[in-house]
């Protein structure tokens, strides 16, 4: 990646087919389709916690909106803390998520309710990620900044996801893409 922005769209992409396959998963759930199972979801729940929550959002709550607030984009009542307060709601949806299957069993209306909830909440994000905050960072921030972004950015995958914990993620997604998005 050559910028910081050119690696959290990246990323973006790929939590976009995640939210395509959870899309087809509460479909499944919701006609009672046995196609998709507890441990698939189980499976899709920890894609988005530690690939879309923990690495994206930490790169972007760690990294990237501090050195966006020292340029002055606006934080409290800005687009910052409009993200913030996204990804805090993404975390409660995840955890719903979680909390619909118990002990094996599906409830499929709380499934369903947070899955669709927070597929609508993740698209918005990313739109508004993608569309406007993004082109700040090319706009604001200096090569040197973007490059150290960068390495920010790889240190967390590496420090704080692990080692070819990434690569990991990417093979479940293809899985995935293969049973659910044929």
């Amino acid at each position: 990646m050559e910028t910081a922005s050119q690696d959290l769209i990246h990323e973006h992409k790929a939590i976009l087919v995640a939210l395509n396959v959870i899309e087809k998963m509460w479909g499944n759930v919701q006609n009672n389709n046995k196609q998709t199972d507890y441990k698939d979801i189980e499976d899709i729940i920890g894609f988005l916690k530690i690939f879309a929550d923990k690495c994206h959002h930490g790169k972007e709550e760690d990294f990237l909106f501090p050195a966006l607030e020292k340029v002055g984009i606006k934080n409290e009542n800005g687009p910052i803390g409009v993200m913030l307060a996204q990804h805090k709601q993404g975390r409660e949806l995840i955890k719903q998520m979680q909390e619909s299957i118990v002990n094996k069993i599906i409830n499929r209306n709380a499934f369903v309710d947070a899955a669709s909830s927070y597929v609508n909440l993740l698209r918005n994000h990313i739109e508004k990620e993608d569309s406007l905050l993004f082109p700040l960072i090319d706009t604001k921030l200096s090569a040197s900044k973007q490059k150290e972004l960068l390495n920010n950015f790889e240190n967390l995958e590496k420090d704080v996801i692990g080692e070819g914990k990434h690569e990991e993620l990417h093979a479940l997604l293809e899985k995935f893409k293969k049973k659910y998005l044929k």
